[in-house]
């Protein structure tokens, strides 16, 4: 497949355009390896370094940092960047063997805990600077000192493919739990797999569904701001349990309302009374609900009129609180409850539409039973033209493109 590359005199000149015709808030720069991983890292930091130096760009930068690099270039990186990344790729190593050989699974987690390292000597050093004063005489003004050095201030972060091995959501969230507890990270993202022509045999025919990634998102986000563990987001069962589910997040409902379903006898939850933790595990409510919420219990008692002004999903929410005048009775045991709060199915790009006078035809259901991947037992190589996220080692130019961080605030 040819490649093209470009300079970093074209990536500065690009990226400074596009900023000051207000096209652009920043710039996301990657690269495929070009003669060795040094060089390449070298040509990376050298636009950073431009940019920030010889143009004072105020910018974002976000940098894909390369494992095998040096750990002067990495350090160098982090001076010029506001977050650097290093791609994990898969989410466990035999996967990673199996689709990208090349890949050295050990030294992208050395890379991500050097980067950890880094990131918090420079926050250390500039808490202890903030702190600290001279005082020479009295009445004297505090001493003007040096700023700390700043080192990737917004932290790095990672990406999984999914759906290009046999790996579940669970083995997926379990890596990333281990990945923000170990690593500290800032953000795992998560890219479903979707293969291209003439790729090789060994990967799926099919893409991943868009709505795994979603929901790999959503139970994400649980684990960040919820209070949820991975493990209690998709338990472990046993192949004889009714309710195994393989290790895979539902598609018919979101993880929270999935974990309300099975865990009834969590619920209801009174709304003035109930720990923030426990309000925080509510279908529909929010962090900023949850926070409105416990404002107002400090004056009076919560209402069912209250959360209607609160702006709540109330056919999601009211089946799981009870309130002084609100008891939610067989609803919440009833066998059809999560039939009646599934997610609605939006219509594809090409669907018709129905004709006038008509009634539209039925939304097309989701699938029973969850997306599990195919199982992958070769080994993989050449992976640069079938995985285009995978930083493949053969590809001949570093390329650059101005992307936004994708923000998530789901309750």
């Amino acid at each position: 497949m040819p490649r093209a590359r470009f300079s970093v005199d074209e990536v500065v000149a690009l990226t400074l355009d596009f900023y000051r015709r207000n096209c652009i808030e920043g710039l996301f720069l990657s690269s495929g390896i070009i003669q060795s991983p040094d060089y390449t890292m070298e040509q990376v930091v050298e636009v950073a370094r431009r940019l920030r130096e010889d143009h004072d760009f105020r910018g974002y930068i976000h940098l894909k940092t390369i494992p095998d690099a040096s750990p002067e270039l990495l350090a160098a990186a982090g001076r010029y960047a506001d977050r650097l990344s290093i791609n994990i790729e898969l989410p466990t190593q035999e996967g990673l063997h199996a689709l990208a050989p090349e890949k050295n699974a050990p030294a992208i987690r050395r890379s991500m805990a050097r980067l950890r390292v880094h990131i918090d000597d420079a926050k250390g050093e500039a808490i202890d600077s903030a702190r600290s004063s001279v005082i020479s005489l009295p009445k004297s003004r505090m001493a003007r000192r040096s700023a700390a050095p700043r080192f990737a201030p917004a932290g790095q972060s990672t990406q999984m493919i999914v759906g290009a091995d046999a790996s579940s959501d669970r083995v997926i969230l379990q890596t990333s739990a281990s990945l923000y507890g170990t690593f500290r990270m800032r953000r795992v993202y998560y890219s479903a797999f979707s293969p291209i022509p003439d790729a090789s045999m060994r990967l799926p025919l099919l893409q991943a569904p868009l709505l795994r990634e979603h929901r790999l998102y959503q139970a994400d986000w649980l684990i960040r701001f919820y209070g949820f563990s991975h493990d209690e987001i998709v338990p472990a069962t046993h192949s004889s349990d009714a309710s195994d589910t393989g290790g895979m997040l539902s598609l018919l409902h979101d993880p929270k309302l999935a974990w309300a379903l099975a865990n009834r006898g969590r619920f209801p939850v009174d709304l003035n009374h109930a720990p923030r933790e426990m309000l925080l595990r509510v279908p529909g409510m929010g962090v900023k609900a949850v926070e409105r919420i416990l404002q107002s219990r400090r004056v009076r008692h919560l209402r069912a009129a209250d959360l209607l002004r609160l702006h709540l999903p109330l056919k999601k929410v009211m089946p799981f609180v009870l309130l002084p005048d609100h008891h939610p009775g067989g609803l919440l045991d009833g066998m059809g409850l999560g039939e009646q709060l599934r997610d609605p199915v939006q219509p594809g790009l090409f669907d018709e539409p129905a004709p006038a006078g008509k009634t539209p035809a039925p939304a097309r259901t989701l699938p029973q039973l969850p997306y599990i991947p195919p199982q992958i037992t070769t080994t993989a190589a050449g992976m640069t033209a079938a995985l285009p996220t995978l930083a493949a080692s053969g590809m001949s130019a570093p390329w650059a493109s101005v992307s936004e961080e994708r923000s998530l605030p789901w309750a």
